[in-house]
This record gives structure tokens, C-alpha cells and sequence, in this order.
């Protein structure tokens, strides 16, 4: 089938009207993004939704309809709302590791991430009818499935055959400053680390034996480190902390409060999609019998590492995409980090079972020009390098694209570019300098960035949204585009609804045991958000009944909930979850996948 007829779109969803219905919480993120996209929104109807939210897009580029639900795996009695969703798939669990019990996320992180999910499922459907081919025009997806995506790394460790490399115990940062003032540190490699805690006077016994599990804590969601350390630092005032990392080349940030940072404006897209000049040579698109991925035939190169931009063309090649990820010579480190299933990791099978993979060294004239001539053939190059290395490597957008005018280039970064004094770039960093320690936890805790790497899966999420928007925006326009995701788009996702709520004369923060589990004899229960005052209430009667006996009670009385899953070895076994796993061929275990087509 030959190439569609170009329209000169300056955003992907220019001329299409989407018709949107159902529970804010699923589709307040979801719509903002489809507005930011080019789309035109119909009024909501006013009426009480029960059921899945539904985006219905028609237009000029074309037609599809997307469903969400809180419940697509679950059984529906076990995921009516947020708090439900992360109890019953382990995200209380994994979330609460630092304090040594199950604790919810007092943001909507499983709805959020569901939203992105939509909207990605929903480009997608249009990029395949758009590209030809027998593409569904319907998706499904879950909060639930989206809870499961962005715990696979956690849940293929729990399920592999090794032991953790370190310790699954309470403890972690922030650290608190003799002054008071709490702070996170980075540190990516152990000299820094050692010299920034020598400045403090630490013992070296502290100091050595707490480097693996700080290291380790992206990948545990805890770190039992040593008192001596959070001791050294409640030595000193905050001004010698900063001079500690200073001379050490480790970074510090002080624990922030939710506040609207530069460049951001009401409704702003948590990223940027810039259409090319030059037009895209004429193709003929591949046409594929594999309708339930709309992805099939293209090509993405992936320079990334850790969890952004690994995450990001995860997705991408769930949704048909050909992944050749671009690792330095002897392979990418971290295939080797424990718990490995035969010999590779299964945190790295998480986000990279399935892609091909090319040993290039980029910092050598011989390997850039190696990677210039695989980007000349590729329709997506997608990194998340350090700023400014892509400039001095040669591999900028300006450089690939005079390659292949067609390409959608994609950076996800940490601060786009807002924030001139910005920390590191990394997950806790930004969890600090932008607040979500206030926002993840109820007014009667003391702020702290959560351990789960909140900000880095769903700024994956955003990249993965980010080049599907520059794939569809690239055929109806015919020219290449330039998008940019950030960890900074991800992390004012999440604080946007109480920097609202504050807006408006409310409180910042969510009340005193906001999403707390309630212990009963023999576990945890989680109830609904609207069922907590009632479940409560019954918190001491609760304890003396099994969880089995106590949901059966609250259930009898017309309040919802569900027991909070706290093994992640046992999850796929879990009644609720019977047969949403699956495992690779290494034998790690795989999360279902984010969307349904149809």
C-alpha cells in the first residue's frame, strides 16, 4: 500500500474531535494530553460513571476508540479505585519497603500511569490504520495492568531464582541536616560516595558498608543503611553538607515543596513534539497481518540506560516495533545484575527481553559513524544521555537528521532544559527538587521521595506517549520530528492535582492515614478511598479476623476493599492475578501487557 496523503499537520491530533466519558480520575490526565496533542474535546456529559472511561477519536487522521478501567486483570470486587489497585498488586508493598510495612502512594500513581497508557494505546490504533494494514481501532488498558508494568522490575527479582543482592530491609534516605533541613544525595559510583561521607567524618566501616545498599536502592526500593552515616550527617549544618559534596563531587538537594517551577504554565504538555523541514522521502508502508500491533515494520534505536528510555522502547516494542538497542563494547553492564535468570539479569529482562542488540563505542569516530549509518535506515532513534553529550558525540538531532529527514528523534531527559541550577537529573534528585515527598505521603508523615523509582517509569511512560505523538504526527505531515520528554514533565504530573487542590483553598497534602492498610490476624487490608472512614472505625475488630474474614464483613456492609498483596514471590499465584503472568524464555517472569486491541 502506498504512502497516505500528506497533510501539513503541525500536531498529531489537529482536526479530530475526541469524545470523552468517565471517572475523573481516569481521564482528567488522559484528556489534557489528547488537548496538548491537537485534539478537540467534547464536553463530558454530566452523570454518574460506573464504568470503564472511553476516548472515542474521529477525524482527520482517522478513527479508534480507547477504553480504561480500574479493573482489566483483577476481578472487579478487588479493583474499584486507586487504593485498591495498588494494594492488591504490590505497590503498598513495594512502596512501604523502607518503613518495614505496606504503605499507599497518596498520589494517583496507577491512574496517572493509566492515562498515559490511553493515550499511547489510542496513537497507536491511529498510527497503524493510518500506516495501512488490518490495525484494530479499539484498545483496552487498566490501572491495574499499569500498576503491573511499572512494578516488572521488582516483581521479575522477587520471582527469579537467585536471592537479592542485597538485604530487602527497612531504611533509606532523606538525610537530615544537624539543622534540620532534610536532603537527598547522589552518588553513581563509590569514590564520590566515600569522599563525601570522609568530609562528614563518618567511620569507614559505615561508609563501606553502606554503599551497596544506597547503590541498590533504585533497584530494591529500600536501603538499610548504616545509623552512622545518618548520624554524620545530623552532625553538621546543612552549609557543611554542601560543602562535603562540593569537594566530593557527590549532589545534594534539599527536600523541596510542590511549587510550579520555570517554564511551566497551566495545562502544559510533559513534552514537546517539533516537526522538521526537510520532507520525508516517499516510502511505501509495509502492510502486516499482526493486528494487534500497530508498531509492525518500524525501527527504533535505543541508546538508553537505566530505566527511562529502556522503558520507553519496552513499550514501543509491545506495540510491534523492531528495538536494536545500542550498548557499549562487552555489552551493557547491568545484564549481569542479581538476581539473574540464567546468567542475565532479571530487573534487565524487565525492560529489554525481546530487543536486538548492536555493540557500538560511541565515543570513537569509527562508532559514530556506524551509529549515523544504522539511524539513516531507522524510523525512531530515542537516548536519554547526559545533556549536551548527543552535541559533542556528533549524534544530535541536527546531525542524524540530515541522515534521514524522516526520523523521529527523541531525547528523554531530566529537566528539559527548565531548570538552569537543577541537581543530577535521576529519579530521587527530581522526586526532591520538585516535591513528590510532600505529595506521596499523608500530612501525618514526614515528606520523603518514595524509593520506588516513581519518576523514571513514569517518565518512560511519557517518552514511550512522546514518540508515538512524533510517529503519527510524522506521517500525516511527512516530515521527521524532534520530541522531547523529561523527568520533570513526569514528576508535575503527579504534583498537579494538589498544587489544584491547594489552588482552589484546599490542602496541599492528603489527610492524616490517608491510603494507610489496616492489619488484621493474619495480614493487611486496604479499602477503598471512599470506604476508609467506615473501615476504620472497625480497625481494632479488624485485627481479631483473618483478611479473608474481615473483607467478607466490610463487603457484607457495602464497603469496598482488598486484601494488600505483600509477597511479590507469591503474586502469580494470587487468586485475583491467576494466569496475568507469564515467563520468558530465560525463565523470568513477565508482566502482562499494558493495552488490549481488538
Amino acid at each position: 500500500m502506498g504512502h497516505p496523503a500528506v497533510i501539513r499537520a503541525s500536531r498529531p491530533l489537529e482536526e479530530v474531535t475526541v469524545r470523552v466519558e468517565g471517572p475523573s480520575a481516569l481521564t482528567t490526565t488522559a484528556a489534557g494530553h489528547l488537548r496538548a496533542l491537537g485534539a478537540t474535546l467534547t464536553p463530558q456529559t454530566p452523570r454518574a460513571h460506573t464504568g470503564p472511561a472511553t476516548f472515542e477519536a474521529t477525524g482527520a487522521a482517522g478513527a479508534a476508540t480507547a477504553y480504561t478501567a480500574w479493573a482489566d486483570v483483577l476481578p472487579d470486587a478487588d479493583a474499584v479505585d486507586e487504593a485498591t489497585v495498588q494494594a492488591a498488586t504490590g505497590m503498598m508493598q513495594v512502596h512501604g519497603r523502607r518503613d518495614g510495612r505496606p504503605r499507599g502512594l497518596a498520589v494517583d500513581y496507577a491512574a496517572t500511569c493509566a492515562s498515559v497508557l490511553t493515550v499511547q494505546g489510542l496513537l497507536a490504533a491511529l498510527l497503524g490504520r493510518a500506516r495501512g494494514g488490518e490495525h484494530p481501532a479499539q484498545v483496552t488498558t487498566g490501572a491495574d495492568r499499569a500498576a503491573l508494568l511499572t512494578l516488572g522490575q521488582y516483581l521479575a527479582a522477587a520471582n527469579a531464582p537467585e536471592a537479592e543482592a542485597v538485604p530487602l530491609s527497612p531504611g533509606g534516605p532523606p538525610f537530615t541536616a544537624g539543622c534540620g533541613t532534610r536532603f537527598e544525595l547522589e552518588a553513581l559510583d563509590p569514590v564520590p560516595w566515600a569522599r563525601f561521607w570522609r568530609e562528614l567524618g563518618a567511620p569507614e566501616e559505615a561508609i563501606r558498608t553502606g554503599w551497596q545498599p544506597f547503590q541498590f536502592r533504585y533497584a530494591t526500593a529500600c536501603a538499610p543503611i548504616p545509623e552512622a552515616l545518618h548520624r554524620a550527617a545530623r552532625s553538621v549544618p546543612w552549609a557543611r553538607v554542601q560543602q562535603a559534596a562540593a569537594a566530593s563531587g557527590a549532589e545534594v538537594c534539599p527536600l523541596h515543596t510542590p511549587a510550579a517551577l520555570p517554564g511551566a504554565t497551566a495545562g502544559t504538555a510533559p513534552w514537546s513534539l517539533t516537526p522538521g523541514t526537510a520532507d520525508r522521502p516517499a516510502q511505501v508502508t509495509p502492510t502486516t497481518s499482526d493486528t494487534a500491533r500497530p508498531l509492525s515494520g518500524l525501527t527504533v534505536l535505543e541508546a538508553g540506560r537505566r530505566i527511562q528510555a529502556p522503558l520507553a522502547a519496552h513499550l514501543l516494542r509491545q506495540l510491534g516495533a523492531q528495538v536494536v538497542r545500542i550498548e557499549p563494547p562487552g555489552g551493557d553492564p547491568l545484564r549481569g545484575m542479581p538476581p539473574c535468570c540464567e546468567d542475565i539479569s532479571a530487573r534487565w529482562l524487565a525492560l529489554n527481553r525481546g530487543k536486538d542488540a548492536v555493540q557500538i563505542d560511541i565515543k570513537s569516530a569509527v562508532g559514530q559513524t556506524e551509529l549515523r549509518e544504522l539511524a539513516s535506515g531507522a524510523d525512531v532513534f530515542l537516548h536519554n544521555w547526559a545533556p549536551g553529550k548527543a552535541e559533542q558525540l556528533g549524534l544530535d538531532a541536527g546531525r542524524l537528521s540530515a541522515v534521514n529527514p524522516g526520523l523521529v528523534y527523541a531525547y528523554t531527559s531530566g529537566w528539559a532544559g527548565r531548570l538552569p541550577d537543577a541537581p543530577m537529573g535521576t529519579d530521587f534528585m527530581v522526586q526532591a527538587r520538585t516535591g513528590i515527598g510532600a505529595v506521596a505521603r499523608p500530612a501525618d508523615e514526614p515528606p520523603a521521595p518514595s524509593l520506588m523509582t516513581l519518576i523514571d517509569v513514569l517518565g518512560g511512560l511519557l517518552g514511550a506517549e512522546a514518540v508515538i505523538a512524533g510517529l503519527l504526527l510524522r506521517e500525516r505531515g511527512g516530515r521527521g520530528v524532534r520530541v522531547e520528554s523529561s523527568l520533570l514533565g513526569a514528576a508535575e504530573a503527579l504534583t498537579a492535582p494538589a498544587l489544584r487542590r491547594a489552588a482552589a483553598g484546599g490542602q496541599l497534602r492528603s489527610p492524616a492515614g490517608f491510603r494507610r492498610p489496616l492489619p488484621t490476624a493474619d495480614g493487611w487490608i486496604a479499602p477503598a478511598d471512599h470506604s476508609a472512614s467506615a473501615a476504620a472505625a472497625r480497625a481494632s475488630r479488624l485485627t481479631e479476623l483473618t483478611s479473608e474474614q474481615a473483607l467478607a464483613e466490610l463487603r457484607a456492609d457495602g464497603s469496598a476493599a482488598t486484601a494488600v498483596a505483600t509477597d511479590l514471590g507469591a503474586l502469580p499465584q494470587d487468586r485475583r492475578l491467576s494466569g496475568a503472568f507469564t515467563r520468558d524464555s530465560h525463565g523470568s517472569l513477565a508482566v502482562p501487557t499494558p493495552w488490549r486491541f481488538v
